[in-house]
């Protein structure tokens, strides 16, 4: 909660600081990367920071934060942080490097609006700041205690025992302990980190969803090569697919995320397009395991059904439960009978009361069907989703 004296400051500079905060962002990353560039080459998205979507990210988040502090004094934007706070655990963000943030976005924001930023507007948005920083610094070193590394040393070697392509862009990558252990716990619907070391020295991360269910002593991911067209080709889907094979050894992080299933049999919806269909399957296998009497409906939408990763695997494990519906839409369904042609229509779609749906794709399709169920009079707060990369529905929620 803000302090008394700065909740009048922060709502009258909001708006200034709100409209400055793309330019503060740049300003930020650029003096940010040059006192410490080997953060750009090892942590950051190389690829978002040259599109811009890191910035953008970053500017909605602390711009929603306050707005979420003067609008709920009493509530703290619980959904908003977990999902940073799980990124960040997968990332290896430190609490010293909050620190460091700290020092150059307060320089960038003196920078950018100048004479504005007095001694009281500095110290309203410095509360701002470390409300959400303290937040999220709890929240990750609850998380990596939760996966067993309480020092946040998460990153453990896994070796590459199975490979299997899976669309003529997808492939899967079965991974062990390097040491031979069990490769352990998560929950459905988790993602990990994976490290990988580029031509040029840069160790890059991605995050990719376990797209099995927990409890065998082999993970799986399934990685979607991002080809270059309307933007950079993926860096480490590219190195995955053109160069790791079985007996390579990747730097894997622990399992996190919050896209897991609620408690209870009340219905589910999983919507997912693409490859946001890996957490999906993940969730199934579960359910299936579980012989869960759960309603529960999977909608897939993508270009073809050859494009359509695991389509044997999706629809089967729907077919396994004892209350299982499948929705297919293709924009070129071809010869399957069973699928509809075009976009996902919300409205088509035979909803139970008290569902809670979980959306994993790009931006555009999870905010089309977002809206769609809003309408149909699902509550935002049954609504959840999974972002890979910068998460610019931050302010949305």
């Amino acid at each position: 909660m803000l302090s008394e004296q700065s909740a009048p400051v922060v709502r009258a500079t909001l708006p200034a600081v709100g409209a400055a905060i793309g330019e503060i962002a740049e300003l930020f990353y650029k003096k940010l990367f040059a006192d410490r560039p080997e953060l750009l080459r090892d942590l950051f998205n190389r690829g978002n920071q040259a599109n811009g979507e890191q910035r953008k990210a970053l500017a909605g988040s602390i711009a929603a934060f306050a707005g979420l502090l003067l609008e709920r004094p009493g509530d703290r934007p619980d959904a908003m942080l977990a999902r940073i706070a799980h990124k960040h655990a997968s990332l290896g963000v430190t609490p010293e490097q909050y620190h460091l943030v700290h020092r150059h976005l307060f320089s960038a924001i003196a920078d950018v609006l100048g004479d504005a930023v007095t001694e009281e507007v500095a110290a309203a948005w410095d509360e701002v700041y470390w409300l959400m920083a303290n937040a999220l610094i709890a929240l990750e070193t609850g998380l990596h205690r939760e996966a067993g590394a309480p020092d946040g040393r998460t990153w453990r070697p896994m070796e590459v025992v199975g490979r299997s392509e899976e669309t003529a862009d997808a492939a899967s990558f079965t991974l062990r302990p390097a040491d031979g252990a069990p490769a352990g716990p998560f929950r459905p619907g988790q993602y990990v980190s994976v490290r990988v070391e580029l031509p040029d020295g840069a160790r890059q991360i991605r995050q990719y969803s376990l797209s099995r269910a927990p409890g065998a002593a082999d993970w799986r991911i399934t990685v979607k090569r991002v080809r270059g067209g309307a933007g950079p080709e993926g860096e480490v889907s590219s190195r995955l697919h053109g160069h790791v094979r079985p007996g390579d050894v990747l730097d894997v992080s622990a399992a996190f995320g919050d896209l897991v299933l609620p408690e209870g049999d009340g219905p589910l919806l999983l919507v997912s397009a693409g490859i946001g269909c890996t957490p999906m399957l993940s969730l199934l296998h579960h359910l299936a395991a579980e012989r869960a009497a759960r309603p529960v409906i999977a909608v897939h939408a993508d270009r073809t059904p050859a494009d359509h990763v695991h389509r044997e695997e999706h629809r089967r494990l729907v077919r396994e439960l004892p209350d299982g519906r499948m929705h297919l839409w293709y924009e070129e369904p071809g010869d399957d009978a069973e699928a509809s042609r075009g976009l996902v229509d919300v409205d088509a779609l035979d909803l139970p009361e008290g569902l809670t749906a979980y959306l994993c794709g790009s931006l555009p399709f999870m905010r089309a069907v977002r809206g769609g169920l809003l309408r149909r009079g699902v509550p935002a707060r049954a609504v959840h989703y999974e972002v890979f990369g910068p998460d610019l529905w931050l302010g949305r929620d």
